[in-house]
């Protein structure tokens, strides 16, 4: 739930249109177990059900970048990689570059260790 004038961490899903695995309700209670699991309270959950991952030109993610850019976000949380995109080299930029030039840590629930994601 997010509260006013405080940082969100969002909880990003985004399911593609012809994929019958990665359901946006899967994806979120997963990253909700996760934000419950580190004491994340301030949270946004925002979504992209029926997108490609091949263009970022979405709207959830438009919302994300928005929020980001004003300087309203900490963290970006997905489940995996591809949910945030499909052309590596624009993920790449949006977590190399993009999200640290703005103060936001970018996390991705595959890439972490099993411990910590349980913890």
């Amino acid at each position: 739930m997010k509260k006013l004038n405080e940082k969100v961490t969002i909880l990003y899903a985004r399911r593609g249109e012809n994929e019958v695995q990665n359901s946006i309700e899967t994806q979120k209670r997963s990253l909700e177990e996760y934000a419950i699991g580190k004491d994340i309270e301030n949270t946004l959950f925002l979504s992209d059900d029926g997108y490609s991952g091949v263009d970022f030109d979405r709207r959830a993610f438009q919302n994300l970048m928005k929020l980001v850019k004003a300087g309203q976000a900490d963290t970006v949380i997905v489940t995996d990689l591809s949910r945030l995109g499909r052309n590596g080299i624009e993920v790449l930029r949006y977590v190399d570059e993009i999200f640290p030039s703005f103060g936001v840590r970018f996390i991705a629930l595959d890439m972490l260790e099993n411990d910590e994601v349980a913890s």
